[in-house]
């Protein structure tokens, strides 16, 4: 693994400023739904929106009519402040963390996880709680997994794309199947996918997630910035 060009790649990732409009705007185009300056994924797909970084009065009401009064408007990373009766619902302390340019770490025995792996999928996703996940977040790209006995007990993916960056997510394990080493094979076979496609992977995480967080540094990810992940409740 190398990490050369970490530095240049952190001064000029500017698409990694707004990754959920990049992704809506570009390569999850068909999978968006937009209202005005506002956009959002389908919502069997996922729940974050985007409105760019520095929104007018207009975006805020743009999104309003396409989240829906009472509804959560799931601002991922995005750092702009709602108007003063958007009722906060979350907010947790994380980082975007990005990978080497070039790969030769871990790999592992994956399957390519589709359409009909979807309620093996969803049942490893509510008992690990590695983020939300929902019945056509596999379509934002590859989903790779490991099975035991025919079981599903590791996987992880592909979610946002910004233009020249492949986001990883969704990794977990199963809890009887943790200490063998799946979390980072998976990662690594989706590391090298991407990075042969001439992309680079990224990745967001919490915090509090130092497991996580220290896995990630081992296989080569390095973090460029510190985010909020933030809802809040359309009034």
């Amino acid at each position: 693994m190398s990490n050369e060009g970490y530095s240049a790649a952190v001064d000029c990732a500017v698409e990694l400023d707004d990754p959920v409009g990049e992704s809506l705007r570009g390569r999850h185009a068909q999978l968006s739904r937009w209202v005005g300056q506002a956009g959002t994924f389908l919502p069997e797909v996922a729940s974050f929106v985007a409105m760019g970084n520095d929104p007018d009065e207009q975006a805020w009401e743009d999104l309003a009519r396409l989240v829906g009064r009472g509804e959560v408007a799931d601002m991922f990373s995005c750092p702009a402040r709602p108007p003063a009766d958007w009722e906060p619902v979350f907010a947790l302390d994380g980082r975007q963390m990005i990978g080497p340019e070039q790969w030769s770490g871990p790999g592992a025995d994956v399957v390519e996880l589709g359409a009909d792996s979807v309620p093996e999928m969803l049942d490893l996703i509510a008992r690990t709680q590695p983020g939300p996940f929902r019945s056509r977040t596999h379509e934002l790209g590859t989903y790779l997994g490991i099975r035991e006995q025919g079981r599903l007990v590791a996987m992880a993916g592909e979610r946002l794309r910004p233009p020249g960056w492949t986001e990883v997510s969704a990794v977990c394990t199963a809890p009887e199947a943790r200490g063998k080493g799946y979390a980072a094979g998976v990662i690594g076979e989706l590391v090298a996918r991407i990075v042969a496609r001439g992309e680079r992977p990224f990745l967001h995480v919490v915090e509090t997630n130092t497991g996580a967080i220290a896995l990630y540094e081992r296989l080569g990810f390095r973090t460029r910035t510190q985010v909020t992940f933030r809802g809040f409740r359309v009034p």
